[in-house]
């Protein structure tokens, strides 16, 4: 009765739950799906690969802001298939719930289409080979404007336009044509890894990128990232009950500061998995910096029912069933390949060497061994005085402790135990710090360094601590922003050019700050798809080594580069400072320590790096008083 009451009350209420229109819940689908131009070439790429395609064109305009194009010679939809892609939940992978854990294929979620159609203007010509004509049908969020029979090749062709043209909030999140540049060759190359049976070709702003052949794996990855990685790969190939693995590692010495050549592949489909990246990465142990990342492209294949690929929309990510078992496998074949490829130090017990022992010569005169000292010799004595000989024995000099002893290493008994923590001055303190004549003040005394990290400086009536690292990157900074302006960078010619490789997420961020790179004093030239000759240097970097120096730049802007509206000359002065600033741990001698503090003094801001951390405290006299006071004696 009491449930009737209820149910009768609620008649009278306004009912506020309600379904949802479709084209609603396409862009909400289309938001997990889609999230930047990348996203629609990823499953673009995809699904040209599951129609069995062995030739594939894309073409991008505006970073595919204004188009993408996907072009295919693959198996090609009849006229109800053209329409019926573009419907949410609507595959041909999928049959039942249990082909889930049987998936074989790239896209199976049936929401790619209808997310692209749901968010673009998108039309699509296909045919089949068996059919005398194709279809060519038209959508625009959502709504199919057109659909009608064509003669067309066979194959498909997707023409996406106008991406997020009725989503105006997701559009004006969108990063610069030079990030999402970086993004689509990203999800361009991770598919033509997989695939170095199919030919790829990439053409963007009607410029071609890649022009890709069928070929093998290691030839595919030289056309992606330079023909100089045919010498730098270590073939991985192992076969176990469990898993399969295959692929190729990049020799130690060729790794590298920054990311970008990591890619793992399950049955073909590439994944994130930071778990087995520590696999490979703890596997290169005492073989790199431990700053660096090992480079790979490792192939595994598993059974399908081991793993599960269905926990993320993008379908990056997965979940092994025996992660564990899968990580030991990985680690040991990492470190077999490297052993075998003499990578790394190995006893080799197949040699049936024998060590030689000579056999003492029996004629030989047997010599009692002898000491020879000095009894005249004492240690506390001021002066050295000439030693007799022992009885019985040759004469010798006296050997005086005193005299080898280096006395340049007496201070490193006394020196710190402990590095100096700088206290953090409070607002109020701050405004101490920026007296406008303190800066014209000489500076006095014989700066110091303390433990290779600050410097010690007197100016004025003040003790400043300088971190030294942090203080050479303000100069830099403030040196690379005014050559910018002025285009009054020095360049130091190469007696010899070098080559490097850019590799291919950082193409469209290379050529769009190599403006820059040239008025800061770098002289380049284009050698091929990924490769460039460089002619000339900055002088600050003369002893740099110019690969890792550029990588460093490229990663250092990619990662600082989050708002658009800061200023890409600001962005770059930054990188180049970091990158080429003197690190923690390099002994500078007085006139080093000298000139970098009044340099860093005439700075615009020589309290803070450009990232916003701080470089000095000031310790005036009644600072040092306290510190004095308030030590404790141990």
């Amino acid at each position: 009765m009491g449930l009737c009451r209820i149910f009768a009350g609620n008649i009278s209420m306004q009912d506020i739950i309600q379904l949802l229109p479709e084209s609603v819940a396409n862009q909400i689908a289309a938001g997990e799906v889609i999230q930047r131009p990348a996203s629609v070439v990823k499953e673009l790429l995809e699904n040209a690969i599951d129609a069995g395609a062995d030739k594939v064109t894309l073409v991008v305009k505006d970073a595919g802001r204004e188009l993408i194009q996907v072009s295919d010679n693959g198996s090609g939809m009849s006229d109800t298939d053209a329409r019926m892609c573009f419907e949410r939940h609507a595959t041909s992978k999928l049959k039942g719930a249990d082909d889930l854990f049987r998936i074989q294929t790239k896209g199976f979620r049936g929401e790619a289409l209808a997310s692209i159609a749901a968010v673009a203007q998108v039309e699509l010509k296909t045919k089949r080979k068996e059919d005398a004509l194709g279809t060519t049908i038209s959508i625009s969020g959502s709504r199919v404007n057109e659909q009608e029979p064509a003669a067309l090749s066979e194959g498909s062709v997707f023409t996406i336009k106008k991406l997020f043209f009725n989503v105006p909030a997701r559009f004006a999140f969108l990063k610069s044509n030079a990030a999402e540049n970086s993004h689509i060759t990203e999800e361009f190359v991770r598919v033509a890894l997989a695939h170095p049976e199919v030919g790829f070709s990439y053409v963007n702003n009607e410029q071609e990128q890649y022009h890709l052949v069928k070929n093998n794996l290691p030839q595919r990855i030289a056309a992606l990232f330079g023909a100089s990685y045919q010498d730098r790969l270590v073939k991985l190939d192992e076969s176990t009950q469990v898993v399969s693995l295959r692929g190729y590692l990049v020799k130690p010495e060729f790794s590298r500061k920054t990311r970008g050549e990591q890619y793992f592949f399950v049955n073909n489909r590439f994944i994130k998995n930071h778990y087995l990246h520590h696999a490979i990465q703890s596997a290169y142990n005492n073989l790199i910096p431990k700053e660096n990342v090992a480079g790979y492209f490792v192939f595994i294949h598993i059974d399908p029912g081991a793993i599960d690929v269905n926990i993320h929309p993008t379908k990056t990510e997965i979940k092994f069933r025996d992660e564990k078992v899968v990580y030991a496998i990985l680690h040991a074949t990492v470190k077999r390949a490297l052993g075998q490829s003499n990578l790394t130090p190995s006893l080799d017990f197949s040699e049936g060497h024998r060590i030689e022992i000579p056999l003492p010569d029996p004629n030989r005169k047997v010599i009692t061994p002898t000491v020879t000292v000095n009894p005249a010799f004492n240690p506390f004595e001021t002066s050295a005085r000439p030693a007799s000989a022992a009885p019985g024995s040759q004469a010798s000099p006296a050997y005086d402790i005193r005299k080898a002893v280096n006395p340049e290493h007496w201070n490193t008994l006394y020196g710190p135990t402990r590095d100096i923590i700088p206290p953090q001055p409070s607002s109020s303190e701050m405004d101490t710090l920026l007296p406008s004549e303190g800066k014209q003040e000489p500076i006095t005394g014989v700066p110091l360094q303390v433990a290779m990290h600050y410097l010690l400086v007197q100016k004025g009536n003040g003790l400043f601590v300088i971190d030294q690292q942090y203080a050479h990157e303000r100069v830099m900074y403030e040196k690379f922003i005014w050559q910018m302006a002025n285009r009054a960078a020095g360049s130091q010619q190469l007696m010899f050019p070098e080559n490097i490789e850019i590799q291919p997420q950082y193409q469209p961020l290379f050529k769009e700050i190599l403006p820059e790179l040239r008025d800061l004093g770098f002289s380049m030239e284009p050698l091929g798809t990924n490769s460039w000759v460089v002619n000339g240097i900055p002088p600050d970097a003369s002893e740099q080594n110019l690969q890792q120096l550029l990588d460093g730049i490229l990663q250092e802007f990619s990662e600082s580069r989050q708002d658009i509206r800061i200023r890409k000359q600001m962005v770059l002065a930054a990188a180049l400072g970091r990158t080429l600033s003197v690190k923690r741990g390099k002994a500078m001698d007085t006139k080093e320590i000298t000139a970098l503090c009044e340099e860093l003094f005439v700075c615009e801001n020589p309290f803070y790096t450009p990232s916003g951390k701080k470089i000095m405290v000031d310790l005036s006299p009644a600072d040092l008083g306290y510190l004095i006071k308030s030590h404790k004696k141990v």
